[in-house]
């Protein structure tokens, strides 16, 4: 009755990076690191497609982190320099680049994996980007000294990436924005229009991943609240509601679930949001 995927990211094999870890460092440099990019995400091609799935996507094997994976090709931020910073409203801290000039692409980001994709698989394929509020609250600014206007910047190359993959053949675009479900105000007052910008032109379906954390206080309320502000968005809304098409047909629906830290380190498969610990990736 529906089309299943998963969320996104599945885990790293052991000869690819480390495992276990929120940053991982890959285990082979050059050439080499990426053929064994390229054969992880064929493996998980392969997984996903004996499972029954009927979307598959790269699972993320080709990106250290899902949102560092996309910095890395945007000139304007300061790897070298990582700075200590809390984020998710300083549920942890993390070493973050630093956003020190005017941010532009320097050339396509995620063309490699993307393609090697569509060449592999005849099945449905969605490619994941972070989104722009998930961006702005993990990296440290140090130009442009407003949320909204760096927000807006990453959206617009967001906009470039997600036009460039969706002329590559890719089928869904899904924006992650675990941010929105700890800022839900800002979410409601910006973040959404960061969003329809990332989004904009786009006429292949589009979805939002929001991590849902109804264990947290005060985010129950999340699913009826923001919910209905995102709803409007020509994006899908997982886990907060039924997911949309661009036209705002009935597209798919996607959950977001909490499992025990023994459950998500025992499914090779489950992307619920966590590593295969049960510590949060986002």
């Amino acid at each position: 009755m529906f089309d299943t995927a998963i969320a996104g990211s599945l885990p790293k094999p052991a000869w690819l990076a480390e495992t276990e870890k929120l940053w991982p460092q890959w285990k082979a440099q050059g050439a080499e690191l990426q053929q064994a990019k390229a054969d992880a995400t064929l493996l998980w091609i392969k997984v996903q497609e004996d499972a029954g799935l009927d979307v598959v996507g790269d699972g993320e094997q080709a990106r250290q982190h899902f949102v560092h994976g996309f910095l890395e090709r945007v000139d304007g931020i300061d790897f070298e320099n990582k700075v200590k910073m809390g984020i998710r409203n300083n549920r942890y801290d993390a070493m973050v680049p630093q956003v020190v000039a005017p941010l532009r692409l320097k050339g396509r980001v995620h063309a490699f994996e993307a393609q090697l994709a569509r060449a592999h698989t005849k099945k449905k394929l969605k490619f994941t980007l972070p989104g722009p509020m998930t961006i702005v609250d993990t990296v440290a600014d140090r130009f442009y000294g407003d949320k909204v206007q760096m927000a807006m910047a990453f959206a617009e190359l967001l906009n470039q990436e997600a036009l460039a993959l969706q002329a590559d053949g890719v089928d869904i675009i899904q924006f992650d924005e675990p941010a929105f479900n700890v800022y839900m105000a800002e979410a409601a007052d910006w973040g959404v229009k960061a969003l329809e910008r990332a989004a904009q032109g786009l006429t292949c379906t589009t979805a939002v991943h929001i991590l849902l954390r109804l264990r947290h206080p005060g985010q129950r309320g999340l699913e009826t609240d923001l919910g209905r502000r995102v709803a409007p968005v020509r994006t899908g809304v997982s886990g907060a509601g039924q997911e949309q098409h661009p036209a705002g047909e009935p597209g798919v629906f996607s959950l977001a679930c909490a499992a025990r830290p023994d459950e998500a380190a025992g499914r090779q498969g489950r992307d619920d949001g966590r590593d295969r610990r049960g510590q949060r990736r986002d």
